[in-house]
């Protein structure tokens, strides 16, 4: 009977296995969309710091991010069972935080783009005293974290509405390896993206000779030459992902925008030649465009409230 109820226990943990593997591929290509934002996001969020300070910056924002999504797993599960029509609003407060961020970025930068007092370079700012150092590295992170609180929600929200039907075990479980797969996925490419100066400076001095050394060199240098771009580059997608996120959070959230939005992209798809991929972009495009409207009202009611508080 012990070895009956052994086996029998044994075949229930592997069919929750089976299940939470198979929900767990469900759930990670229905946040793969989610998932490039937040590479994004996180790779130019982290941008600017001394090259020594990268890899312990990138790491100090992973640590935050597994505290999120230790935070944002049980609370999505308690959130579901008990007051399930509150993750809607949750996560539209969230996209609206996400377009307000963007949209202050931009206003920032074109107030102070002539502004020469103020207008400083963030390799001039890390230049300063050590205590300067330290507190852009903290407003680094927390600006991180605070982005990554709001793309983890959409991901764990997403995953849950995979594994709504299931039992509350393989819930948490699903949840669990989808947060822990999406942070060391994300992080780790973050990771990479930072290094890649220090990776072509590395290639430019191997010694040696020969074809292939010359090769190396080559690279080494295209890739310090394209760093610098390419960090600009992901400064300028991370924040139109905040807009297509946000924008796209909000939208979702409001029926009559959702299903317009849904008639324009049906409309622009039967456009002959090029509908076809104008109208694959176009949900997107509408989305970023709501997000900066959205963010731009968001910065105003804050900016208005500020001066009648003052």
């Amino acid at each position: 009977m012990a070895g009956a109820s052994l086996l029998m226990l044994l075949d229930d943990i592997a069919a929750i296995l089976d299940d939470v593997a198979a929900m767990s591929k469900i759930a990670a290509r229905k946040t793969a969309g989610v998932l490039g934002d937040d590479l994004a996001l996180n790779a130019q969020q982290v941008s600017g710091v001394a090259s020594e300070r990268e890899l312990p910056v990138v790491w100090a924002v992973a640590k935050g991010s597994f505290m999120n999504k230790l935070i944002l797993v049980p609370a999505a599960l308690l959130i579901s069972a008990f007051i399930p029509w509150a993750i809607t609003p949750l996560l539209m407060f969230g996209g609206l935080f996400l377009c307000f961020e963007g949209f202050e970025k931009i206003h920032h930068s074109y107030v102070h783009r002539k502004d020469k007092k103020d207008d400083i370079s963030e390799q001039e700012f890390i230049e300063k005293s050590q205590q300067d150092i330290d507190d852009f590295e903290k407003k680094k992170i927390k600006g991180a974290i605070r982005t990554d609180f709001v793309l983890s929600a959409e991901i764990i929200a997403i995953s849950l509405g995979v594994v709504a039907e299931s039992s509350l075990l393989s819930q948490f479980l699903t949840l669990s390896v989808i947060a822990i797969i999406m942070t060391v996925g994300v992080y780790g490419l973050v990771a990479g993206i930072v290094k890649i100066d220090d990776l072509g400076l590395y290639l430019t001095q191997r010694k040696g000779e020969g074809t292939l050394v010359a090769m190396w060199h080559k690279l080494g240098f295209w890739l310090l030459a394209s760093a610098p771009y390419l960090m600009k580059g992901l400064t300028i997608v991370g924040t139109i992902a905040m807009f297509m996120v946000g924008g796209g959070i909000l939208t979702h959230g409001i029926h009559a925008i959702s299903a317009q939005i849904t008639v324009i992209a049906t409309m622009v798809s039967d456009i002959n030649y090029i509908g076809g991929l104008l109208g694959v972009l176009t949900p997107s495009i509408l989305n970023a465009v709501f997000g900066v409207i959205a963010g731009a009202i968001a910065l105003s009611l804050i900016n208005l409230l500020s001066k009648i508080r003052s």
